[in-house]
């Protein structure tokens, strides 16, 4: 069963296509037909965990491999490359970028992606020079974020390039996520990237996962 890997020990790609709610299935089922054929099969690859933003205006793929060289290989396989373009060539890919895990909290949870979890996946888009005091910050704000009765963990990732952050977070149940954006208690939570990223988040229930539960 797919885990976020707290320790690094393989790298992360988040992948985020935009699509119109009416297509949101047909997408879905498109990468899912992808990755049994194809990526499953290549070296390295470790799982595909495919998300469903509640809005039907996302589908996120969280996938992992063994290695950067492997998933470069992945990348640099042309006939397999050119088959997925051609499947998927009808949608939006909205961002792609390789992570690591900087912060995951509470050190005790469970943080194994299986269809049905819910996730809270806050996008912070920043220049590279900005980034290092973005992190700090997220890092001084996470244990206010984590005083939400139904926020189970927060798990903050950067990408390579420096020009992401993104905080995964796993969630008992949405229907008290209001708090976060309204209760003065968590006005810290909402207020500490301003000035030095752009924020966007969606709401998404996982829907697939390779290898299954």
């Amino acid at each position: 069963m797919p885990a976020i890997a707290k320790h690094n020990e393989v790298i992360t790609v988040i992948i985020i296509f935009a699509v119109e709610p009416e297509q949101q299935q047909e997408l879905i089922n498109s990468i899912v037909e992808f990755v049994e054929a194809e990526v499953k099969h290549q070296r390295g690859f470790v799982s595909s965990s495919l998300h469903k933003s509640l809005d039907g205006l996302r589908v996120l793929n969280y996938a992992q491999w063994k290695t950067l060289e492997d998933y470069k290989a992945f990348l640099n396989n042309s006939e397999v490359q050119a088959r997925g373009a051609a499947k998927l060539s009808n949608f939006h890919l909205l961002d792609c970028h390789i992570y690591e895990v900087t912060v995951s909290l509470p050190e005790s949870a469970d943080l194994h992606i299986y269809p049905g979890r819910l996730i809270h996946l806050g996008e912070f888009r920043m220049k590279p020079e900005d980034r290092s005091r973005l992190i700090e910050l997220e890092r001084e704000n996470v244990t206010i974020a984590l005083e939400h009765p139904d926020l189970l963990s927060a798990n903050f990732h950067r990408s390579f390039d420096g020009t992401r952050t993104i905080n995964y977070g796993f969630w008992r149940t949405l229907d008290n996520f209001e708090l976060l954006i309204k209760d003065p208690k968590f006005a810290p939570v909402r207020e500490y990237w301003q000035g030095l990223s752009e924020n966007e988040f969606h709401l998404y229930e996982v829907v697939f996962t390779e290898p299954k539960e």
